[in-house]
């Protein structure tokens, strides 16, 4: 089943893992920060952020463009708090995304119609949420939030 979504980790070294999401394309790489691994790639925190993050600008894009609005170009930002859960041990608490459009908010149509929807649509950062709050701001070139409302 080739649409079933899939990845293959080759252990290169201690905690440096090379990945793989297509066999006909370079691996990039995975690792931890020392003192376990060399900081040669990004850790799995990383990773998932990255996850929500990618998911959560498709998903934003895809929305406007169905009202055929042209947002881009779209940077977006994702940091995370990381603490000790109850049992001592490391968790991520809280996922924070900052997406940019690149044109001024007023310029776009039906845009309180697609920021009341568009994160409910994102596969990725509605499986995380529910069990890690996932906060979302969106910012246009004007550096004005967007959403949410304040």
């Amino acid at each position: 089943m080739s649409d079933v979504p899939s990845v293959r980790l080759v252990q290169q070294s201690d905690y440096q893992f090379a990945i793989y999401f297509n066999e006909e394309q370079d691996p990039i790489f995975g690792d931890e920060p020392p003192p376990l691994g060399k900081s040669q790639g990004a850790t799995p925190s990383q990773f998932l952020l990255a996850g929500v993050a990618n998911c959560l600008s498709d998903s934003l894009l895809f929305a406007l463009r169905k009202f055929k609005q042209n947002p881009e170009p779209i940077q977006t930002k994702a940091h995370c708090n990381i603490g000790r859960n109850d049992q001592n041990r490391l968790r991520i608490l809280a996922i924070h995304v900052e997406i940019q459009i690149g044109v001024p908010g007023s310029t776009l149509e039906n845009l309180d119609r697609v920021l009341a929807q568009f994160q409910d649509f994102c596969t990725v950062s509605s499986s995380v949420s529910l069990g890690i709050p996932v906060n979302v701001t969106v910012i246009d070139s004007d550096d004005r939030t967007l959403y949410p409302v304040t």
